[in-house]
């Protein structure tokens, strides 16, 4: 046997299928073959159907293996749980941002509050003054209160750009998960080209000539499955395809 990647077990596994299919067949044939004789006439369709699916599966295999669509495949494969990962580091970098914007504003609206219901009545009252409705004792009283207001006003505007700029720094979760996004929207990509080319190289020759007249003349599987240049160009070589 010639030296893989593959590990024991799955190459137990096939060495198993085709010794099933030698057996099944000189049973067939009328050979002698150890155990033959032990699988009951009511087994023999349903055999029959392991060992053509078990041989399928071992050419697709070798082809995959002979092609190095199974290394490429195997990378891609290896690299889900870590999209996976990074999707949960988009939602959690989200989910932080999020909060902060929320806390942010939470302590912000109070300080605006206060500014809006504290100037609505300055300004009741110096309507009063200029209307000639206020004494000099009330006047003063008034001028004392909008030069405390214009103080707490200060403060308060300070706390609120304090506010904005929290909730502007919490938008830099959007580089990282730009990065990320990138990332896994080129892995994505990647394995989509590797199917693709997969489907081209082993369709049904008038089915492989209907998906070549997309691309015009002179494609191999690889460079028209990367030739792709949309969904929809994607869409059309599965339908000629027959999927």
């Amino acid at each position: 046997m010639s030296a893989t990647n593959d590990t024991p077990e799955l190459e137990a596994l096939f060495d198993s299928i085709v010794a099933e299919t030698v057996a099944a067949r000189c049973a067939e044939t009328g050979e002698t073959a150890p155990e033959a004789t032990s699988t009951g006439s009511s087994s023999a369709p349903s055999n029959d159907v392991f060992s053509h699916v078990g041989q399928l599966t071992r050419q697709l295999h070798d082809t995959l293996r002979e092609l190095g669509h199974d290394r490429v495949l195997t990378e891609v494969a290896d690299k889900i749980p870590d999209a996976r990962d990074r999707l949960s580091y988009i939602s959690k970098l989200t989910e932080d941002a999020a909060e902060k914007v929320l806390a942010a504003t939470e302590r912000a609206q109070p300080l605006q509050d206060t500014i809006v219901d504290a100037s609505a009545a300055l300004s009741s009252r110096w309507d009063a003054v200029f209307a000639g409705e206020s004494d000099p004792v009330a006047f003063k009283a008034l001028a004392e209160d909008t030069r405390a207001f214009l103080n707490a006003a200060g403060n308060a505007a300070n706390s609120t750009r304090s506010e904005l700029l929290a909730i502007m720094m919490a938008q830099d979760f959007q580089d990282l998960t730009g990065q990320v996004i990138k990332k896994m929207t080129e892995l994505t990509a990647n394995l989509e080209r590797e199917l693709l080319s997969i489907l081209i190289e082993h369709a049904p020759s008038e089915k492989a000539g209907e998906a070549g007249g997309l691309q015009g003349p002179a494609y191999n599987a690889k460079t028209m499955s990367e030739s792709l240049g949309n969904q929809v160009e994607v869409d059309a070589l599965l339908e000629s395809l027959g999927f």
